[in-house]
């Protein structure tokens, strides 16, 4: 296995493939991940968010089979005491909806055959073999990731032709019905429609995308905290109602359609919790616009003010920050100065620090932090070095 983990995830997944399945695969698909440069929650109560998606990849290798059986492997999960090569699962697609049994990674799977079959999509039997290098549980948004490469594999294998705004829409169903994560689609719109060298400024309640150039030099690093989140479990279902109950207190649909006015008028009569979550939201979808400005001018010292302001609006608004992620945010962002900026990124209680900042400092951060951070358990974080990268698609 140790050769494998150093194989590409495409020949992984292949690989895998041909040695659980006996033949090699028909069809390639892949899917990016995607990081979230500012704009936290704003996706689920209609306002902006600002993402890119990032050169770490979910790879679907797919055969069709003449039964309506569908088989997986998950290369990267550890195997059961009778299989070689990673997790398996198996499920009848006209009982892809039933998941009370099932391990939460194949959930994701059968959500997407599900939906696609509620879409009135005829979804034959397949094999499929998964293989990734997005880390789990870092906030980098892996169960989108995955959705949307399979999401690919069933399209490819029996030649339909999706609009990617239609398959991200299939991959946030099945993430809120089957999977039991009440997200956005923040995450499987990025993954769908990333542009390489672009961060994409997202309006979540009309699902127009607007590329945003981004300096050519400009690095993106995504810093593993090795604090693991869960989502499902986590209070990001409680962060939604709370949201909720901020938009029916202010007589508004969503939380996106409060205006100065309205705040100043109405804000103070709000639960002090619920008003703190909403004040986040407002702003936070607020500093998009700007970041996208400043993005597209060069501007590096407004990237700094405009990610610094969102990290403590995450950590005293919202509060979905850890002390141990505070930190690390604040070490690179005293070592980045004006020339950047650094904060947390994803559903929060753990996972990942984004930072912009010039491609010259990337070796200063990356020092600072193998000296200046460890996580409560003593683990070293993470330095990825990224690019924005084209969304999801048929390799094969």
């Amino acid at each position: 296995m140790s050769q494998d983990r150093q194989a590409t995830p495409r020949e992984r997944a292949v690989q895998g493939f041909e040695r659980a399945f006996g033949h090699a695969p028909e069809r390639l698909s892949r899917a990016p991940a995607r990081v979230n440069l500012i704009g936290e929650h704003t996706d689920y109560n209609e306002g902006f968010a600002m993402p890119c998606a990032i050169d770490r990849d979910t790879v679907v290798a797919a055969a069709r089979r003449d039964d309506d059986v569908v088989e997986v492997l998950a290369c990267d999960l550890p195997a059961e005491a009778d299989v070689d090569g990673g997790a398996r699962g198996r499920f009848r697609t006209g009982d892809a909806a039933d998941v009370s049994a099932s391990p939460q990674w194949l959930r994701y799977v059968q959500g997407m055959v599900a939906v696609l079959r509620e879409q009135g999509h005829v979804v034959g039997g397949a094999t499929l073999s998964i293989a990734g290098n997005v880390p789990q549980g870092a906030g980098l948004s892996s169960s989108a990731s995955l959705e949307m490469a399979i999401g690919h594999a069933f399209s490819a294998l029996n030649g339909w032709a999706l609009p990617p705004t239609t398959m991200a829409l299939a991959g946030q169903r099945a993430e809120n019905v089957y999977a039991g994560c009440r997200c956005g689609v923040l995450d499987q719109l990025s993954s769908s429609l990333g542009v390489k060298g672009h961060a994409l400024l997202m309006d979540c309640r009309s699902l127009e995308v607007r590329p945003i150039p981004m300096p050519e030099d400009i690095a993106v690093l995504v810093v593993d905290s090795k604090i693991q989140r869960g989502l499902v479990d986590s209070e990001y279902n409680l962060r939604r109602q709370q949201c909720e109950a901020a938009a029916k207190g202010l007589g508004v649909k969503a939380l996106r359609d409060v205006d100065d006015a309205l705040w100043s008028r109405l804000g103070g009569q709000l639960d002090p919790v619920v008003r703190r979550r909403a004040r986040h939201i407002i702003s936070d979808s607020h500093r998009c616009a700007g970041l996208a400005d400043a993005l597209s001018r060069g501007d590096f010292a407004a990237i700094a003010h405009l990610m610094r302001e969102s990290h403590w609006s995450m950590r005293d608004d919202f509060e979905i920050t850890v002390p141990a992620i505070d930190a690390l945010a604040a070490l690179m962002q005293d070592v980045i100065g004006d020339h950047g900026g650094a904060r947390m990124t994803g559903g929060g209680f753990g996972g990942c620090v984004i930072a912009l900042a010039p491609r010259a400092m990337v070796d200063e951060i990356r020092v600072a932090v193998e000296r200046g951070y460890r996580s409560p358990d003593g683990r070293a974080a993470e330095v990825h070095v990224c690019a924005a990268s084209d969304g999801a698609g048929v390799l094969a």
